[in-house]
C-alpha cells in the first residue's frame, strides 16, 4: 500500500498546494492537512463493540424480508475478491502503476466495508452456527464433538485470530489511508508494511472459515 514520494507543487493564488501545504493567505486548515486521528479511533472501537455485542448479547433475530442465510457465501466471495485485490495492490507498487494501486486499494476498502454491514445483517437475523453441529440444534453433543474431532480446534484457532485481527486490523487500514491521503509517504509505507499482512490474513481466513463451517449451516 505504500506510493512514491511526490514533489509539491504549489497552487495558484497562494491556496494550498497539491500535498495540502499551508494556505500562505491564512485561513482553515487545508484539507490534507486535516487530522482524522480522534474520529478513526471512535470507529475502531465502535465497530468491534457493535458486532461483539450483536453475536455474545442474546437478542430477538430480526427479519430482514429475505433470506439472509445464503449470505455466508456472498461474504466469502468478497473476502476472496479482497485477497486479490490486495495482492493486486502490491504488484502494482512495486512495479510503479500508482494510479492502479490506489484503485485496488479503495475497492478492497470498499469490499470490506460491505461485507461489515451484511455480516451484520447476517447475525442479527440468524443463530450462531456452531461447528460440528451436524444435526443443526444449536447444541454440540458428545457424539458430535468426537466425529469433528481434533479439527474443532484448528476452526476455533483459525476463527478465532480472524476475528481478533479483524477488529485491530480497522485502525492500521484507516491511518494506512489517512497517511497516504495526507502525502505523507514515508509513514504510509511503514505503516504498510504491518496492515498489509494483517489484512491478508484476515481475508484469507475469512475463505477458510466459511469453507470449515460451511457443512453445519
Amino acid at each position: 500500500m505504500s506510493e512514491p514520494i511526490t514533489v509539491n507543487q504549489p497552487s495558484p493564488a497562494g491556496g494550498p498546494n497539491v500535498a495540502g501545504g499551508p494556505n500562505v493567505a491564512g485561513g482553515s486548515t487545508p484539507i490534507r492537512e486535516r487530522n482524522f486521528t480522534k474520529a478513526i479511533i471512535i470507529v475502531s472501537i465502535a465497530i468491534p463493540a457493535a458486532v461483539a455485542f450483536l453475536i455474545l448479547v442474546p437478542q430477538a433475530k430480526i427479519d430482514f424480508g429475505f433470506n439472509t442465510r445464503t449470505l455466508p457465501l456472498f461474504h466469502a466471495i468478497l473476502n476472496s475478491s479482497t485477497a486479490i485485490l490486495l495482492i493486486a495492490s502490491l504488484y502494482f507498487i512495486r512495479n510503479g502503476q500508482v494510479q492502479a494501486h490506489r484503485t485496488a486499494n479503495w475497492i478492497a476498502v470498499a469490499l470490506s466495508t460491505v461485507f461489515l454491514v451484511s455480516y451484520v445483517i447476517y447475525h442479527a437475523s440468524n443463530p450462531s452456527t456452531r461447528f460440528g453441529d451436524l444435526n443443526h440444534d444449536g447444541v454440540l453433543s458428545d457424539a458430535e464433538k468426537q466425529q469433528a474431532g481434533i479439527m474443532r480446534y484448528v476452526y476455533y484457532f483459525i476463527l478465532s485470530s480472524h476475528i481478533l485481527l479483524s477488529g485491530i486490523i480497522i485502525p492500521f487500514v484507516l491511518f494506512t489511508l489517512q497517511r497516504a491521503y495526507q502525502r505523507k509517504f514515508a509513514l504510509h509505507r511503514k505503516l504498510a508494511k504491518i496492515t498489509w499482512p494483517l489484512w491478508l490474513y484476515v481475508a484469507v481466513t475469512g475463505v477458510i472459515v466459511y469453507v470449515m463451517i460451511s457443512p453445519y449451516y
